[in-house]
């Protein structure tokens, strides 16, 4: 079986309305998409940040700006209207732990994808709040974004890490540290371990400057090692996105010996065999 788990029916940007984007006929692209790539498991993961709910968890700028949409509708929408499996991709906020967990209780959730967009008022990946405008070092960066996602991960809120070092997004165009980079990823993999989460296996990497699947392989190698499970996605905003670049990404997973992908329902997770349907 193969999944794609992390995707969102509307772009990123303004002028995105749900109700452009949220429909039987832009879902049935998606799932033309899925179908044709193989993929048997496809779910959407909205931005939480998306929501006017969100706004009780956190009040930055961008989320304000882009807060429209009903949580509630969305769910009933997904539930009532298609066939997808139901996620939100929820941002690890410090110190908001209490305020996004009372925004995913009682909703009825396949999966809860866990980002890590944020460093304080800082984006590692929107060029508007860029976190290196005001980084003094590359080393600190690194460090605070793999602080963070353990701490996100142990914090036992979500079924699955997204794009697990998104840090890189942006590659040599900025940046990089000049440590060996598993001084980074051991930061965050007592997080995972204990968190229980899955990690996901990104495509979208491919498509970013830094050119490469998120995690990296030396990362891959560790949480794969840690006995962490995998979750496969794109993160596709477009349906021409599902499943970009899936054949490299089973290469890499059978380069390491993963067999196994996660599938998830009413927040359960099970392992099935990783194959065409």
């Amino acid at each position: 079986m193969l999944t794609d788990y992390h995707v969102h029916l509307r772009p990123d940007g303004p002028d995105t309305p749900s109700s452009r984007y949220f429909t039987t006929t832009n879902v049935d692209r998606f799932r033309e998409a899925a179908s044709d790539r193989g993929v048997a498991e496809l779910g959407v993961s909205e931005h939480v940040y998306r929501f006017v709910q969100a706004l009780d968890v956190w009040d930055h700028e961008y989320w304000r700006d882009s807060a429209f949409d009903d949580l509630d509708a969305y769910c009933a929408f997904v539930r009532e209207e298609t066939d997808l499996k139901l996620g939100i991709e929820a941002d690890f906020i410090p110190g908001r732990e209490d305020r996004m967990a009372n925004l995913l209780d009682g909703r009825p959730w396949d999966y809860v994808i866990g980002s890590v967009h944020f460093l304080g008022d800082d984006a590692v990946d929107y060029d508007k709040y860029d976190v290196w405008t005001r980084a003094d070092n590359a080393d600190k960066v690194w460090r605070r974004y793999f602080e963070v996602l353990g701490q996100a991960a142990a914090s036992g809120m979500f079924d699955v890490m997204a794009h697990p070092d998104l840090v890189k997004v942006w590659g040599q165009t900025r940046p990089w540290p000049d440590r060996d980079l598993r001084y980074y990823y051991e930061i965050a993999l007592e997080g995972i371990v204990e968190g229980g989460a899955a990690f996901e296996l990104s495509t979208a990497g491919l498509r970013k400057p830094v050119g490469e699947i998120y995690p990296s392989l030396a990362f891959l190698e560790m949480l794969v090692d840690a006995g962490v499970p995998v979750a496969l996605s794109s993160d596709a905003h477009v349906p021409e996105h599902v499943a970009h670049g899936y054949d490299q990404a089973q290469e890499l997973l059978a380069s390491v010996g993963v067999t196994e992908l996660c599938v998830f329902s009413g927040r359960e997770r099970t392992l099935v065999e990783i194959g065409p349907t």
